[in-house]
């Protein structure tokens, strides 16, 4: 009973009649996913690569899974890296979201959105050895802004990745692994994390109501 009155709260917090969340569909992967996420919130967010549809939402989540110079093409050639860009409205990034938010990748030696002064690399092997891509649990440190409000310290998030940000002024939250790197971004209305919300449980499920709560 507990659990269906604190879902019944999120959803009369979250989806009020005039909120409008959407999601830009373009060619990357695991799109769906976040989709089904903010349906557990009790958020129906609209799927769309309709310009006017993104600029008139109250917020923007842009996820997926994808290699960068390829997905960076895409976004030119149907104009969406300039809609992105003018968003005014807070914007959430998710894995790829987030990698092409930065300035460069060495991932096809792209030139990104340059949102985040950041720059992605790709993951070197340290002395342990560890194993690349970077897949499955792992801490969240240092964390900043209310995107992580609630959480408790050191939280464990999931990844998959073979790429990562670098840190910065940008960085709102670090984790190692090979290094210390940017698990999560902010700069004005965008924020961005490298780590899958909507696969990290009851910490991504509270990071997610987080954003749609700012």
């Amino acid at each position: 009973m507990c659990g269906v009155f604190r879902l019944f709260c999120e959803i009369a917090v979250l989806n009020p009649i005039t909120m409008r969340i959407v999601i830009i569909r373009y060619n990357a992967g695991n799109i769906f996913s976040v989709q089904y996420a903010l349906k557990r919130l009790g958020v129906n967010a609209e799927l769309t690569d309709d310009p006017c549809r993104i600029r008139s939402a109250d917020k923007v989540i842009f996820p997926g899974v994808g290699e960068a110079s390829t997905t960076m093409q895409y976004l030119k050639n149907t104009g969406l890296d300039s809609v992105i860009t003018s968003l005014e409205q807070p914007v959430l990034g998710i894995c790829v979201g987030l990698q092409l938010l930065c300035s460069t990748s060495q991932e096809g030696n792209t030139f990104c959105l340059n949102v985040f002064e950041e720059k992605v690399t790709r993951f070197i092997s340290g002395p342990t050895k560890e194993k690349i891509p970077h897949m499955g649990w792992n801490v969240l440190r240092e964390m900043k802004t209310p995107l992580f409000k609630g959480l408790p310290e050191n939280p464990f998030v999931y990844f998959v990745h073979s790429y990562r940000a670098d840190t910065g002024p940008d960085t709102i939250a670090r984790t190692d692994y090979a290094g210390s790197f940017s698990a999560a971004l902010q700069k004005r209305n965008f924020y961005a994390v490298q780590f899958h919300p909507e696969k990290s449980g009851e910490t991504g499920h509270l990071v997610l109501k987080n954003f749609l709560q700012l």
